[in-house]
């Protein structure tokens, strides 16, 4: 709902969700070190997703990749990190789905 009529629900946090030819790409804030894996809602038009793995030769990153795979119903193979290897705010594309589609699996974790 939110997804759809943004301007009536000033309030509602929105994920930056774009489709482009390879994919749909979503921003992630990842949450490195942290008590459990989950994700846990957006921050400034990003998912934010918790593991517990702390940042050490990419294993977080690969950690943050399956828990947004299991998290949004996906396979591991269809999340690939395209940017912010080093950085908390990181880019995921998404293959096999489209953009309308993954907003329907993000969304029961914004709301």
């Amino acid at each position: 709902m939110n997804q759809i009529f943004p301007a009536f629900y000033p309030d509602t946090p929105m994920i930056e969700i774009e489709q482009t030819p390879e994919g749909v790409v979503i921003p992630v804030k990842a949450l490195p070190g942290s008590r459990k894996n989950e994700v846990r809602g957006e921050q400034a038009g990003a998912l934010k997703v918790s593991v517990t793995q702390i940042p050490e030769k990419g294993k977080a990153n690969k950690a943050v990749q399956e828990q947004l795979a299991q998290s949004l119903g996906l396979r591991k193979s269809q999340v690939q990190l395209i940017s912010g290897e080093t950085s908390q705010l990181k880019r995921f594309l998404i293959t096999d789905i489209t953009a309308d589609a993954l907003r329907e699996r993000v969304e029961p974790f914004i709301v």
